[in-house]
């Protein structure tokens, strides 16, 4: 071994031990008659004092020594002087006398530091990510993900499950997102695809018996990218035989407390609580509420369609909804210029027509430049229905409901974070169970799965598949952590007749049914147990779990928003040679 203990581990009991470490120099501090440098590597960091007394032999080296070069230190423990020492580091009551200095490797002036407190823009971290992963917060958080992996497989084996891998050349399957497919050199002009999730397979594992699976599963999704998603991403998928939707909630209820618990000291009361999609479009207008705090929707179309304000009236009178939100206290630190911006906001983002707000006053009367169109009593009624009182702002949006609720979620998660009204380490979670079977495709007029195809209907609405197929709703169940989808499941259908009628509300006729999904109609036949499971996105899980707001930041090598990884320059062409072995010829699309 190149040393005998990291940067991280000495204290006062090694005081007078001779010792060896190696590590990249963090900073090196001139005090006029010698130096100080610190050491650091994943566990720590150490300093090492070089004064008159050191060897020659070690003056020497160390004035090759670069911020960022590798080094090897032998020196004697020995206590720091008083008032010198450090408490907020292990290693801080201590520093290593050098008697010997190697420079294991020099380091080119590096485009930022590693320890630096300001960081660069994310593309430089990006492109230099091996130096962006020696900063303390992504070692920290990579230990964090260690940590997550490692209880998930502790649990799961506890619990009975078998870790089953699943093939990552598979056939394509095209629903919902794109496929990222491979080219197939043997068979000339077919392809495999990666997998968007190991779906299938694992429901092929239940019908083989294997009744408890579960994997940490790499997947892969050609979709239009965002702060908390990735082409390539890491899921958990678990599957089970003979359960219904509470049994596989109950097994994710049991993991989350574990991983809460083992990771951030937070213990969390099961069962989850639990509400439907309808009550959560409802009262919070998305299907991934925020429950850290409240400033629920409220509808007063009602009221609106009483009131001589025609906006309001209009609306109301045209099938759509007049919805708002209570900021309680907000009132005072709104501004009429920044209720504009709030007012552009909903306009660019949720294509809402406008905001209308009022403030309550001191004489908790509603205060708005549309006030003097609405009677006492409308007035009275709309600041009862927000339970408002003196300095709130009412904020509402009168449009459709699909532009009510995304306005309204939005402008909700954007006062909770300006108010403050959620401590940033808090977690909550929860389960929005109940959702539709299918949305409807209005450019394409056709239903679409709102999950995947493969989907159980609840059996009190197996007769909706045949009447009213947008009012059935699904045996579906999501994991909502602060706000953002966890992880998603269904209790899948085992009745190949079913799965042919879900198929055919897809557009599916039994020809295409066949050639895409055909092995899974034909094993459905052979004893198929009824089962379900789940996928939880460990990613997004760390990403949670560490507090931190973007996704690249808990995977070791991410994609940028474009998918493209700038420290390898990948996606990147390919000789001509390697195109013509797999025949394929590439299409220049602008000319």
């Amino acid at each position: 071994m190149l040393r005998t203990h990291t940067c991280g581990e000495l204290n006062t009991d090694h005081i007078d031990q001779t010792v060896t470490l190696c590590g990249w120099v963090d900073t090196i501090r001139d005090f006029g008659q010698g130096k100080f440098i610190d050491v650091r590597d994943r566990y720590g960091r150490t300093q090492i004092t070089i004064g008159p007394t050191s060897p020659d032999q070690v003056k020497q080296v160390v004035e090759q020594f670069h911020r960022e070069c590798v080094v090897q230190i032998t020196g004697t423990v020995s206590s720091r002087p008083e008032g010198q020492q450090n408490r907020k580091i292990k290693t801080g009551e201590i520093e290593i006398h050098a008697q010997q200095a190697a420079l294991l490797n020099p380091c080119q002036n590096p485009p930022f530091l590693p320890s630096q407190s300001e960081m660069p823009n994310e593309d430089l971290r990006l492109k230099y990510r091996y130096l962006d992963l020696r900063r303390k917060e992504m070692q920290q958080t990579l230990a964090l993900r260690s940590q997550v992996t490692k209880g998930i497989r502790d649990y799961f084996e506890t619990n009975g499950f078998v870790d089953i891998e699943t093939p990552i050349l598979g056939r394509s399957t095209p629903e919902g997102a794109r496929d990222y497919l491979v080219p197939s050199r043997v068979h000339e002009g077919e392809f495999y695809a990666l997998p968007q999730s190991p779906q299938i397979y694992k429901q092929i594992m239940m019908i083989a018996g294997y009744d408890r699976y579960v994997q940490i599963a790499r997947c892969f999704r050609d979709e239009d990218l965002r702060a908390d998603r990735q082409p390539e991403f890491t899921q958990l998928d678990m599957e089970m035989s003979f359960v219904d939707a509470d049994d596989v909630m109950g097994v994710i209820d049991g993991l989350m407390k574990k991983l809460a618990d083992e990771i951030l000291g937070i213990d969390i009361e099961l069962p989850l609580p639990r509400m439907t999609y309808e009550e959560a479009m409802t009262r919070f207008g998305h299907d991934a509420p925020d429950l850290r705090f409240g400033m629920e929707i409220v509808d007063c179309t009602d009221v609106a369609a009483k009131t001589d304000f025609r906006v309001f009236r209009g609306v109301a009178d045209s099938g759509n909804f007049v919805r708002g939100i209570n900021a309680v206290g907000a009132a005072s630190s709104f501004s009429r210029k920044r209720i504009d911006e709030l007012t552009t906001y909903v306009q660019e983002d949720f294509s809402a027509k406008g905001l209308a707000w009022f403030k309550v006053n001191d004489q908790g009367e509603l205060a708005s430049p549309i006030a003097k169109n609405f009677e006492a009593d409308h007035l009275a009624e709309i600041k009862s229905k927000l339970d408002a009182n003196p300095g709130d702002l009412l904020l509402f949006i009168a449009d459709s409901w699909d532009v009510s609720c995304k306005a309204l979620n939005g402008l909700r998660k954007k006062m909770g974070a300006e108010l403050d009204l959620y401590d940033d380490q808090q977690m909550h979670l929860s389960w929005v169970v109940e959702f539709p079977m299918f949305d409807h495709d209005e450019e394409e007029d056709r239903w679409v799965a709102k999950h995947h195809p493969f989907t159980a209907p609840l059996e009190s609405d197996l007769e909706q598949l045949k009447t009213e197929p947008g009012k059935a709703r699904a045996q579906a169940y999501d994991l909502v952590i602060n706000g953002y989808e966890a992880g998603g499941g269904t209790i899948r259908i085992h009745d190949s007749g079913i799965q042919q009628q879900v198929f055919g509300l897809l557009g599916m006729d039994e020809q295409q049914a066949r050639e895409r999904f055909g092995f899974l109609l034909d094993a459905l036949k052979f004893g198929a147990p009824p089962h379900g499971g789940i996928a939880l996105g460990i990613d997004r899980i760390v990403m949670l779990f560490a507090g931190l707001d973007n996704i690249r930041d808990c995977i070791t090598f991410p994609k940028t928003q474009r998918a493209t990884d700038l420290m390898t320059e990948a996606p990147s062409p390919v000789d001509q040679n390697q195109l013509e072995e797999l025949s394929i010829s590439v299409v220049d699309k602008e000319k």
